[in-house]
């Protein structure tokens, strides 16, 4: 792929630094932080500009907390004006990116999202035997900061934006050279991009057809199972060599005709069901929506607005006892 140069004065620009903002704000207008921000607009986005022609940043404000749905995480989200930031670096680079990316990569890209891929592994299966599910170990912990560097500089061949991504590594660690924070909109487009690399190594170098992942959950389909046991023992000599990573020891080999165990769903060649755990989830969820609204707390809009995410999430499944259960229940159809 030829190295993209040029694209660092667009950071600066006015139109991306306003469009930035608009992006970083939707959906939370009415947040102290953002109120703040914008009632001087335009101070503040001169200021942000000033930092992209002067090369001078003013990163690291990060607030830290847990979320313990559906897994315990450590969250780090930066501050409102960095999120700005963040943005006005991904409206200029994100289409770099995606050119990137194989066809079968569905975290962080906009018309992919976790539905295509439950559907794009449902064709796998009814495909296909044996399926292989790996799980990378504590990835965007271990994500290499001058590896990630290197692969950057194979996409961008401008020295200030490569120069702006070494400063935007190194506020962040969590050992020496490693580590991106989780709740970080560039963490979120470098850790997909990171593991790009496996992806178009199995693609072009091992020749797997029926492959896709999402963010660090990888799937391999094939009609053997000693052809997946093959790519396993590479993929592990290629993780750590190339990327400095190792797979959980979570791996799943069985046949398909079991259930593909894929984010929060059971995906069988014919059908799809959620999960034990996922149907837990959206019981209690959906107690804490109705809770949340008959105590005042949120309006029949915000309710309708939550719910709506959370049901296209049953809705995606074969799933009509569960949403007969809530009709009767709650006399809604989840």
């Amino acid at each position: 792929m030829k190295r993209i140069k040029n694209l660092y004065p667009r950071l600066a620009k006015d139109e991306n630094l306003r469009e930035a903002f608009r992006k970083a704000a939707r959906g939370r207008r009415m947040e102290p932080e953002v109120l703040a921000f914008g009632q001087n607009l335009t101070v503040n986005l001169e200021r942000m500009g000033d930092q992209f022609r002067q090369r001078k940043y003013d990163l690291g404000d990060y607030h830290f907390f847990v979320i313990r749905d559906p897994k315990v995480r450590s969250i780090c989200a930066a501050s409102f004006p960095e999120r700005v930031f963040h943005h006005a670096v991904m409206n200029v680079c994100e289409t770099v990116f995606e050119k990137y990316h194989i066809f079968d990569s569905y975290a962080c890209r906009k018309g992919k999202g976790n539905l295509r891929a439950v559907a794009r592994a449902r064709q796998f299966a009814g495909r296909n035997a044996w399926f292989l599910k790996l799980d990378i170990a504590k990835f965007f912990d271990n994500i290499d900061h001058q590896i990630a560097l290197r692969l950057l500089g194979r996409l961008f061949g401008d020295p200030d934006l490569l120069n702006l991504f070494e400063e935007m590594l190194a506020s962040y660690h969590v050992r020496p050279g490693q580590g991106v924070p989780i709740g970080n909109l560039f963490s979120q487009h470098l850790a997909n991009f990171y593991l790009a690399h496996l992806d178009h190594w199995l693609k072009e170098e091992r020749h797997i057809k029926p492959y896709l992942r999402y963010m660090d959950d990888c799937i391999l389909f094939a009609g053997e199972k000693k052809l997946l046991l093959q790519e396993l023992a590479a993929i592990k000599c290629f993780l750590e060599d190339e990327l400095k990573l190792e797979l959980k020891s979570n791996i799943q080999l069985n046949r398909t005709i079991t259930g593909v165990p894929f984010l929060g769903y059971r995906i069988f060649p014919g059908h799809v069901r959620l999960t034990t755990e996922s149907l837990k989830r959206f019981s209690r969820k959906y107690r804490a929506y109705e809770q949340n609204y008959c105590q005042g707390q949120w309006s029949a809009r915000e309710l309708a607005d939550h719910l709506e995410s959370l049901c296209s999430f049953v809705q995606n499944s074969d799933s009509l006892g569960f949403r007969r259960f809530f009709i009767e229940r709650f006399g809604v159809l989840a």
